[in-house]
């Protein structure tokens, strides 16, 4: 089988700026209002039935500190995610190497192997939880409200959604800790991409559940 495909214009931006994660925000939102009138019943298939099915794999590769962190926030995650929130189409991974940028400007997004249907402000935190951090896991408070503020300007959180943010924070730090986890201690044969090293998204989601960056 082949498939021809046009060639998005751009490249991605390792290093990105206030302005960079202004338009991320912005698309992201864009993506999100073009989803409402979906129907379609894929949920996320990284979604926590696959976190409870992926920590039991990885769990003995870790040491007693990353089991215990991780028995933890499924745990949290367990007794406070709620499900009262907006849902539709989401991208659920965002990353920097998924945005093309042609000069300033968007030049198109891609990978949208793990798009499903979810929660949208947990599209929002795996987008913050990569553009806006510093190589400690910390949130740039600059770029994140620059990313932020670009999206709420299309479309509003609701009061929930508000109250619920620092927990999907967590839940998107938890999610690519345990896919990286996976993808490091049980590679797929033939895989083409190679397996990142799982300690960013540990120090992401440990500093998301000290340090909360608030949704304003």
């Amino acid at each position: 089988p082949a498939c021809f495909v046009t060639c998005l214009p751009g490249a991605p931006v390792s290093s990105p700026q206030p302005r960079h994660c202004e338009q991320v925000g912005a698309i992201l939102a864009d993506m999100h209002l073009a989803g409402r009138g979906y129907d379609g019943k894929l949920e996320n298939p990284r979604g926590p039935k696959w976190w409870r099915e992926a920590a039991r794999e990885v769990t003995p590769f870790l040491d007693e500190g990353c089991s215990e962190l991780l028995a933890s926030e499924l745990e949290f995650q367990a007794l406070h995610r709620t499900l009262d929130l907006p849902r539709g189409p989401v991208h659920a991974d965002l990353f920097r190497d998924n945005v093309l940028f042609d000069g300033d400007r968007i030049g198109g997004v891609i990978d949208f192997y793990f798009a499903g249907i979810d929660a949208l402000l947990f599209d929002v935190a795996v987008t913050v939880n990569d553009w806006c951090v510093d190589p400690a896991g910390e949130i740039d408070p600059v770029r994140a409200t620059a990313l932020v503020g670009a999206y709420r300007r299309a479309r509003e959180f609701t009061r929930v959604e508000q109250q619920a943010w620092p927990v999907l924070l967590r839940a998107a730090a938890l999610r690519f800790w345990l896919s990286r986890l996976y993808d490091f201690y049980l590679p797929r044969a033939g895989e083409l991409t190679h397996a990142h090293d799982p300690e960013h998204f540990r120090r992401v989601l440990e500093a998301r559940r000290t340090r909360p960056f608030p949704l304003v």
